[in-house]
């Protein structure tokens, strides 16, 4: 059978267009428990592909200890290592605590780390949200977390060293299966963190699901709402001159669209 016929068929019975082999993909550095895999895959265009990774297991609930581990320079470089065999275009630390539990210069060290390990760019979760609350002009921001207080605290922190205030912040008090949190759950949460002096919203943490809450929560709120793997994702594509798939005022931004190097 002729490739194009076959190709044909291919999308005929699927629907979608095959993935580009020479397109740029994103590498993917997941912490152990992550399970929202087919939520970031929601966020990617039909001809990228997603390259995943995880970071070694380890029995500790999710507190400080749990997120400075998360984060170990050695894990993060083997693993970056690891995904860089099918040669992604860029790599992202997809873990929002483990990359500000540390502070700006852990932030930071965590992207010299997986640059020294090869990949062609990289990013954080954490460094990504500061990039689309400047892009947005965000200065003042309400932040709903699955953490327990202590991890709460350095996220505030965090941003604060970036010149972001945060005007209130509530947590679900999580010490694990942070995926199993329901849609409901997330936007009771949300809605309870709300002030008016909030000029933004962020849901923290790649395993709590946020996709398709963000738009009907803007809608509701009148405002920005940013999640976790929405901003993972909008810069890891961003960095391969590509788009996010989904709604969002963060989405619909002007100027939010990088041209690739």
């Amino acid at each position: 059978m002729p490739a194009e016929l076959s190709v044909g068929l291919v999308e005929s019975a699927h629907g979608e267009r095959p993935a580009d082999p020479d397109a740029p993909g994103v590498g993917v550095v997941a912490p152990f428990d992550f399970a929202l895999d087919r939520e970031l895959w929601r966020w990617v265009p039909e001809d990228v592909s997603l390259y995943l990774t995880r970071l070694p297991f380890f029995t500790t609930p999710v507190t400080v200890q749990m997120a400075v581990a998360v984060g170990d320079r050695r894990a993060v470089r083997r693993a970056t290592r690891d995904v860089l065999t099918p040669r992604p275009g860029t790599v992202t630390f997809a873990c929002t605590s483990g990359s500000f539990v540390s502070g700006v210069q852990g932030e930071y060290v965590l992207r010299r780390t997986m640059l020294e390990a090869g990949a062609p760019t990289a990013s954080t979760t954490s460094g990504a949200l500061i990039d689309a609350l400047q892009l947005l002009g965000v200065t003042r921001l309400a932040i709903a977390t699955p953490y327990i207080e202590a991890v709460t605290t350095r996220l505030v922190t965090y941003l604060a060293d970036h010149g972001v205030a945060t005007v209130a912040s509530e947590g679900l008090g999580l010490l694990g299966n942070i995926w199993r949190v329901s849609y409901d759950q997330v936007v009771d949460i949300v809605r309870a963190v709300d002030r008016p002096e909030a000029e933004a919203l962020f849901i923290s943490c790649t395993n709590l699901p946020t996709y398709d809450i963000i738009e009907p929560l803007e809608q509701a709120l009148g405002k920005p709402v940013l999640t976790a793997n929405q901003v993972t994702m909008w810069a890891s594509l961003r960095a391969i001159g590509r788009q996010a798939v989904g709604g969002g005022r963060l989405l619909s931004a002007p100027g939010q669209q990088l041209s690739m190097a």
